[in-house]
């Protein structure tokens, strides 16, 4: 059965993506990385599901529900670079911000709906959203107040998410207008 996953997108990327003219668009690939500014997807396999969020001013959106196809360079990822100067993935180089320069990037090719930012997650769901580690322990969201969260801490990494939580943010993507 496919898990799914939250990873933050910070305000630096999604800030990049609307410059870059990407809102709209299917992202065909993510990036994983090694540190910590770059999210590891290590624990992602083929067809799980991944939903990307963004906090803006305590509200919290579903900005793209990606299913993960591979996670393999593949041709379409460009010419490996040859010294440090050179683009990791030239073939994405129109997405990009999503990490392809980050420290020990990979490519996560995905199939992803259009990136978004007026998917807000309703408050009275924040504090239920639940993720849960290999060992079943679960925990929910910190610093959420009066429907608002105050702090993103909680949010910052690669989480795997309940099943129960997971249909919740796939209901957030498929009602938003």
């Amino acid at each position: 059965m496919p898990d799914a996953f939250t990873v933050l997108w910070t305000h630096d990327t999604c800030r990049a993506l609307r410059k870059t003219n990407r809102v709209g668009e299917r992202p065909p690939v993510a990036f994983s990385g090694i540190h910590t500014s770059l999210p590891s997807w290590s624990a992602a396999r083929a067809g799980d599901e991944v939903f990307s969020l963004h906090v803006n001013r305590g509200e919290v959106f579903v900005v793209s529900r990606m299913k993960v196809l591979d996670m393999e360079r593949s041709v379409c990822c460009g010419t490996p670079p040859v010294t440090w100067q050179d683009p990791a993935f030239p073939g994405h180089g129109d997405w990009s911000a999503l990490g392809a320069g980050g420290c020990g990037a990979s490519a996560v090719h995905v199939d992803a709906t259009p990136v978004r930012f007026d998917r807000p997650i309703p408050g009275e769901l924040l504090t239920t959203l639940t993720w849960r580690n290999l060992r079943g322990k679960t925990r929910t969201l910190k610093h959420v107040v009066d429907g608002r969260l105050e702090r993103s801490i909680s949010l910052q990494g690669f989480y795997r998410l309940t099943p129960e939580s997971a249909g919740e943010l796939a209901q957030v993507v498929h009602s938003a207008p």
